[in-house]
């Protein structure tokens, strides 16, 4: 200590070891246990510290008392005490240690010092430190008010007070503080407690009574203190103790000396008897009076408050979620209800619930919850029981419409696309009132066999607010206007199907609902009456169209008229109107395309004429079509030419109408050919190309012929003229489409088509049977099969020009070669040129480099090799 005389700060800078026990006198009562806690600060060794104890009365000179390593450090007088542990030394860690004397007597009063061997080579600190130990007389007295601790029986609600006594007779100034405690099987909770300061405080859980005053804690003269509850709870159930604790103050500070405990009474908490009971089966008419009574009983006759609640459910389960609330009367006897219901009591034990104007809604089960409640300290409220009633099932049976439901049909569909209308009626209708509204749901059903289930399918229905919803079947039919669902009057439905085909045929019926008017001014549907289903069918036949064609003049010459009337017929068509194509197949020995069937003109069921494929513009107005009868046509076709030839038909196409303006297709049909064939003794005519140039050079002149030959009768030059038109297939075979290049009509005009290359066409005659096509500049693309096409126009007497068949020449196999030298003379002269340019461009360039950049390291390295050759010689 000399060395360090502040022990609290400079011993951890001297790093000097001190020995401390609690500061101050402890004071204890005989027979209760003393504690003395020994440690020492700035102990860093890796192993326990040992202690020694020893015990001096006065304070001047000290018997050893124990130590924690030497065996026979004791003194005779207290190795019995060790031996039997009414002294021991526990160490609570590797720096401190614990006197423990457990059960203290008079003799134990004085002076304890704990001290640790030194084992260090200086002395830094302080190795021991005292403690003064006083022994008082136990003088505290606990009790409880009676013998045994007797056990209480009370109801929820009822008050009850607890009793203990408790004084202290010590010379010395000591405190009393005391606590009640609830023991509910292991579990223990502190009710009230008044410290030794004369504090109060509530335990956990008693706050709000505490402060409400429903649990209080007084003193009753001298010795007793008094636990008061004015209304006990269910929880309050348990055992109570009496937990004295004696406090005394020494140099400032509050020690507890003693404690003892005494259990005070046995508290049980009797239930509250409570039943709530209600008419099991009630039946009411709709628009009566639903007058329900809940009966209540209980054991209890003190002053309770009764609140009862009235609960609706579609189920007879309460604990499910959905009931509703109806009406409630608190416990200040106020009602809490609609208009429609009332809530009233007789007496204490009975009250009345009353519905009124019930209607098919109130059906269903009642129950009646109540709540039993007790007044507490400072105008507060406990409840003390509640129970809730079995279900009061409620049948509410009411005056249904009666009436009956007819389908009618009032337009039945004798083919596909005619209309449907069924009309649904309300008949017979009895006790209807205003209150009362019809709508309709209609329905289809397939027509099967008797053996097959049939589901009906739905196509609309009604709800009570008018509102209509189409089903899956009939939604976008509807929506496009194609059924229609209306209601005529307040009784009459009607439902329209604008084109009726095939898959609606079957069977339709339709529901009419009754909807009764709540008081809430809502809608609920109350009947369904079903009328008998009406079947939509018609037998179903194929569409029969027949079509004859006729000539009345079957034979005429080059130049005439040519006349064909078509007659049709038809079978299982509503209302038909055709529509007439006449067509022209050509004869099988023509070259162009055997078998090819060309439209010529058309007449729709509008009677609209429109030319189809007739592309004779000198005869624009030589065919005519027109209707004789709505069953029969005519076709002309004036000035007839050679090249007419052919078989010609009548295709009639039949169409029935669909909403008004609207036609479907019902059929069509093709009528017998008419041949026109002309009987002729003329000349035949041939076509053929030649080429001397079958095979060229790229850019080379192409030279093709096209050479008419005539046999049979000669004609006069002046009476012959030639349409050429020449064709090319650019491929090595003839599988692609021909390409049109140039043509020159009987009157000398040429035309030529647009190509994508440079190469240029030139047509002209070079005789009256020869024509020549010139190809400027060949290019590879011009290579292929090349072909004429040849329509000879000959002079009949008369001086009319008579067009014949078209013919066509075969076809000639042109090459066109490529000029080698030609190809890579440019590339040749192009590179030529690059290199020699790139060649100067590279020898000027390091000539002004070697000039300008290099000169002087040139200059610098000649000396350099001169010194070396100079040395050398040296």
């Amino acid at each position: 200590s000399r060395t360090c005389p502040s022990l609290l700060v400079i011993a951890a800078l001297c790093r000097g070891r001190v020995v401390r026990v609690p500061t101050g006198t402890l004071v204890r009562v005989v027979g209760t246990e003393l504690a003395i806690p020994c440690n020492v600060s700035d102990y860093d060794g890796p192993s326990e510290q040992n202690f020694d104890w020893s015990f001096s009365s006065l304070g001047s000179s000290f018997v050893e008392l124990a130590s924690t390593w030497e065996v026979g450090f004791p003194a005779q007088l207290y190795r019995e005490r060790l031996h039997r542990g009414d002294i021991l030394l526990r160490r609570t860690a590797n720096d401190a240690v614990e006197l423990l004397i457990k059960n203290v007597q008079p003799s134990d009063q004085g002076y304890y010092k704990c001290s640790t061997p030194s084992t260090d080579a200086t002395v830094q600190g302080n190795y021991e430190d005292t403690v003064q130990v006083k022994v008082l007389a136990d003088a505290l007295h606990v009790g409880p008010s009676a013998q045994p601790p007797p056990s209480l029986s009370l109801r929820e609600g009822e008050p009850f007070e607890l009793r203990c006594h408790a004084a202290s007779a010590s010379p010395s100034h000591t405190h009393l503080a005391l606590q009640w405690e609830l023991h509910r099987g292991p579990a223990r909770r502190s009710v009230v407690t008044l410290t030794h300061e004369g504090r109060f405080h509530p335990g956990p859980g008693y706050e709000q009574r505490y402060h409400s005053g429903d649990v209080r804690l007084d003193t009753v003269g001298s010795d007793a203190y008094r636990l008061s509850v004015s209304r006990a709870l269910s929880a309050d159930q348990g055992s109570y103790r009496c937990i004295v604790s004696e406090w005394i103050a020494e140099q400032g500070n509050w020690q507890e000396i003693q404690e003892k405990a005494v259990e005070v009474a046995t508290l049980v908490i009797q239930p509250t008897v409570l039943r709530a009971a209600v008419p099991r089966n009630v039946s009411v008419v709709e628009g009566k009076e639903l007058d329900l009574t809940c009966n209540i009983t209980t054991d209890r006759t003190d002053d309770i408050r009764p609140e009862v609640t009235w609960y609706f459910s579609r189920v007879s389960d309460s604990t499910l979620p959905g009931s509703r609330v109806l009406a409630r009367l608190d416990r200040d006897s106020l009602v809490h209800s609609s208009p429609h219901i009332a809530l009233s009591h007789m007496d204490a034990r009975s009250y009345h619930l009353l519905v009124r104007d019930v209607s098919k809604e109130n059906s269903g089960f009642y129950f009646c919850h109540v709540s039993l409640w007790v007044p507490g300290h400072n105008r507060s409220w406990h409840k003390v029981a509640e129970a809730m009633s079995a279900p009061a099932s409620v049948g509410v049976t009411w005056l249904e419409p009666d009436y009956q439901v007819y389908l009618n049909a009032s337009k039945v569909p004798g083919f596909a696309d005619d209309p449907t209308e069924l009309e649904c009626r309300v008949v017979d209708a009895k006790g209807a009132q205003a209150g009362v509204r019809f709508t309709v749901s209609w329905y289809y059903r397939m027509n099967r066999r008797s053996d097959d289930v049939v589901t009906s399918e739905l196509l609309a229905v009604m709800d009570g607010d008018w509102t209509l919803k189409y089903g899956e079947r009939s939604r976008q039919r509807a929506q496009d206007g194609e059924f229609l669902f209306s209601k005529e009057h307040r009784d009459t439905f009607n439902f329209r199907i604008q084109r009726t085909t095939e898959e609606d045929r079957g069977s339709y019926y339709c529901v009419v609902s009754a909807w009764t008017k709540q008081r809430n001014s809502s809608w609920v549907k109350s009947k369904d009456v079903f009328s008998k289903p009406v079947n939509v069918f018609w037998a179903s036949e194929d569409s029969v169209l027949v079509v004859k064609a006729r000539q009345p003049k079957p034979f005429f010459a080059a130049g005439n008229t040519f006349e064909m009337t078509c007659k049709v017929s038809s079978k299982n068509i509503k209302s038909p109107r055709y529509s007439v194509l006449i067509t022209a197949e050509k004869p099988v020995g023509d070259l162009s395309s055997p078998n090819e069937t060309k439209y010529i003109i058309s007449l729709d069921q509008d009677s609209v004429v429109k030319l189809e494929n007739w592309t004779d513009a000198s005869r624009v107005d030589g065919v005519v079509l027109e209707k004789v009868q709505e069953d029969e046509f005519r076709y002309r076709m004036y000035q007839t030419q050679v090249s007419d030839a052919g078989l010609y038909r009548c295709m009639v196409t039949a169409w029935s109408p669909v909403r008004g303006s609207l036609w479907r297709e019902a059929a069509t049909s093709l009528s017998n050919p008419i041949e026109i064939d002309f009987q002729t003794s003329g000349p035949i005519f041939n076509a053929s190309v030649h080429s001397d140039t079958p095979s060229v050079i790229r850019g080379d002149l192409i030279k093709l012929f096209c050479i008419v030959t005539v046999e049979g009768a000669a004609l006069d030059p002046d009476d012959m003229a030639f349409d050429v038109s020449w064709f090319a297939v650019h491929s090595f075979g003839l599988d692609k489409a021909p390409v049109l290049l140039s043509s020159l009509d009987r009157k000398g005009i040429v035309t030529t088509a647009q190509r994508d290359w440079k190469s240029d066409l030139s047509l002209e005659r070079v005789s009256v049977l020869e024509f020549l096509l010139q190809v400027h500049g060949s290019e590879d693309q011009d290579f292929g099969n090349y072909y004429c096409s040849v329509t000879p126009w000959v002079k009949s007497p008369t001086g009319s020009w008579q067009k014949e068949a078209e013919i066509h020449s075969k076809p000639i196999f042109i090459t066109v070669k490529m000029d080698v030298l030609d190809a890579f003379k440019y590339p040749l002269l192009i590179g030529v040129g690059l290199s020699t340019v790139i060649g100067l461009l590279s020898c000027l360039i390091g000539y002004c480099s070697s000039h300008w950049c290099c000169k002087k390291e040139v200059q610098e390295t000649r000396r350099e090799r001169r010194r070396l050759m100079s040395m050398e010689m040296d």
